[in-house]
This record gives structure tokens, sequence and C-alpha cells, in this order.
């Protein structure tokens, strides 16, 4: 069933880096999100008032603000794929982020409305009538919530979605609070015993999780979170393949909304390297990535000195020590200058990001382990924390 609505309402639909066919998937998986959850609601709405159970009641409300947040949602794809303009000259991505978070509150405030409807069930239970019909569209509900984890699942891979993959995750959990809803039932028809309201309790537990959950993720995605570290490591892959490029390090990487990622990172060069010649190797490196992984990408030029017997000797000493006070930390940006007195080693000293200790106390630390090692050594460190 995915795969004929992928074919009969997305044109080219290999092209997934394609913004028109990401929008496509977009559109489909919200249309067909509010149809589904529209006509789940008024069934289980009619169930529910018929027989009086007001855990299908709350099932069906679930489902009408699962269709609410698809139609935000579909609001809020429509505007982010907007283009630049003077105002926002690096797109309206994250309108998308934006309006998931709306979806997720509304979320939360249904769960809040059941649950307190399902406490006033259990203070004044009434036994809820369950016919078969009842009982059949139930299990129809949950068969048709779970074929729509599924397509969600596959739409939200392909369009690299959050809100889409958290729709799926929605789905799932409605699949879960919909099997209650039918236990309930089940205990009512057969022995008698109106659990409705736990059942409404549970329900409504699960859409707050869902929704309290949601709403996390998408905040994260509003604040930073980090790129995924597959990603970061086919940069430094990829940076491998230029020839005059000794390293790169600071890698860092901006989201402004799925296909506007914008890339930055220093890139190490031999000093003695022609600079001209570097610069275009440089600047082929940004189109090339452009072109590879669809983000903007701005590449600052580090020269380092790779010839010089004694500043090779005193980098491999300075990333030793660093390793002896934690084995996590790591170094670059690495220069010598020679004093009058001294020998000045300035490079700057990377911290893992969960790393207790405070930056300048490690700059303290790997600053006084060297000058035990070599006296003649005085350093200029600067501590940091990886962005990415």
């Amino acid at each position: 069933m995915t795969n004929l609505l992928i074919k009969l309402f997305v044109k080219n639909s290999g092209e997934t880096q394609n913004p028109k066919v990401r929008a496509a998937y977009l559109s489909l998986s919200g249309f067909t999100g509010i149809a589904v959850n529209i006509l789940l609601f008024i069934g289980k709405l009619v169930l529910g008032l018929v027989s009086a159970s007001v855990a299908i009641v709350a099932d069906a409300f679930n489902n009408i603000s699962d269709a609410g947040s698809a139609i935000v949602a579909l609001i809020g794809f429509r505007l982010a794929a907007k283009p630049v303009d003077k105002e926002h000259p690096l797109g309206h991505g994250r309108l998308e982020y934006v309006t998931g978070f709306i979806v997720d509150m509304l979320i939360i405030l249904v769960g809040f409305e059941l649950l307190k409807t399902s406490l006033d069930k259990i203070v004044n239970p009434v036994l809820p009538t369950v016919g078969n019909i009842t009982l059949l569209l139930l299990g129809v509900a949950i068969l048709v919530k779970a074929w729509l984890f599924f397509f969600y699942r596959k739409l939200a891979k392909l369009a690299q979605s959050a809100p889409v993959k958290a729709a799926a995750f929605d789905s799932l959990t409605d699949c879960v609070a919909t099997t209650l809803v039918l236990t309930s039932s089940l205990v009512a028809r057969f022995w008698g015993v109106a659990i409705d309201g736990w059942a409404g309790i549970v329900v409504a537990a699960f859409i707050l999780f869902t929704g309290v959950k949601a709403a996390k993720e998408t905040i994260d995605l509003l604040l930073g979170s980090p790129p995924d570290p597959a990603f970061i490591q086919s940069i430094y892959e990829f940076a491998k393949n230029y020839p005059r490029v000794i390293g790169i390090h600071d890698v860092m990487v901006h989201d402004y909304g799925v296909g506007r990622q914008i890339v930055s990172f220093h890139a190490e060069v031999p000093s003695d390297s022609d600079i001209n010649i570097a610069h275009e190797e440089v600047d082929k490196m940004e189109r090339d990535m452009n072109e590879k992984f669809g983000c903007i990408v701005t590449v600052h030029l580090d020269p380092i000195v790779t010839d010089d017997p004694l500043v090779n000797e005193l980098r491999a000493l300075a990333e030793r020590t660093a390793k002896e006070v934690n084995g996590e930390f790591t170094i670059h940006d690495f220069r010598m200058t020679k004093g009058e007195k001294k020998i000045n080693l300035i490079f700057d000293l990377v911290l893992p990001a969960d790393c207790k200790t405070p930056t300048d106390e490690a700059a303290r630390l790997v600053s006084e382990k060297l000058r035990e090692k070599n006296p003649d050594c005085s350093c200029v460190i600067r501590a940091e924390h990886p962005f990415v």
C-alpha cells in the first residue's frame, strides 16, 4: 500500500535529495495522516458515545489530535520550503521544527484533558455497553495504526524528517493505547467489570509520554543537537582525498533545516606550500563537499610546519603528554616559536564533550607536565570542547 501511494503521488521518488521530491513525500505523509486519523476519530467517537466508554472516546480524541498535528506539520513543511529572502538569508527550514513543537504541545494538552476525564470516570464508574461491532472496529483501528507506523517510518527515512519520524512512533503508541481500550472493552463485555477509567488513564499516560518525548527531541533540534557521527566521519574521510591537506579539525555543523546545513572546519597544509595552490585545493574541496553532501562548506586554511625536526619532535611530545593527562585529549594548531631563553609551544587542547575537568585546569595540567619533560618549553594552550 505504501509503495502504491508513493508511486501515485511522488514523481521521481528515487531522487530523495531533490527538494521537490522531498516536499512531495512530506505532503503525502501529511495528507495521509489527516485522512486516516479523521476517519478513525469519527468511528471511535460514535462507538464511544454509543457504548458510553470514556476509554474509546479518549482514544478517539487522541486520533483527532493526531489529525490536527498532521495539519500543523503540513503547514510547517510548506513554510519551511520557502526560499531565502532578505529577512531570512539562511532560509526557513527551522520552521519545520517550530511547527513540530506546536504539534507536541497540542499532544500534551490532549493528554491532560483525557487524564482529567478518565479520573472522573473512576470516581463515577459506568459499565460501557460493548457489542461485537465495537470490538471488531477497535481491532481494525489497531491494524490501521500499525500500517500508519510503517508508512510514516518509511517516509521519514526517505525525506529525513524528524516530525514524520515522531509521527511514526506516535502511531506505534496509538496501537498500544487502542489495544488497552480493546482490552477494557473485552473485560466489560465478558466479565462485567468497569475498568474503563483506568484504561483511559493509561491511554492518557501514553499520549503524555509521546508528547513530552517528541517535545524534547524538537527542542534539541532548535537548540542545536549534535550532528550524526557517521556524517562527521564521512567529512574526515572525504578530506583524505586531497593530498595537500594533512588533516582537519574544529569541525562545526550548523543546522538550519533539512537541506540547509552549513559546515566549517580548519584544514592543515604544510607551511611551505604555495599559498595560491593550497587555496585552490581548498576551494575545490569546498565545491566537492557541497556536491557530495548537499551542504554549504567553508574551510579555513591552517599552515603548519612539517619539515623542521625540532618542531615535529616537540609536537609529538605535546601529543603524548596530553594523552598521559587524559587518554581522550588531542591537540591541533601546533606552532613553535623560539624565544631568547625559552621555546614557546602554542597549540589548542581538545577535551571530550563530557570531560569533567575544567578547560583551564586541563590546560594547566598539560602545561606543567610538558615543562617537567622539557624545562626549556613554555606553553600557551587554549583548551576547548569539540563542536560535533
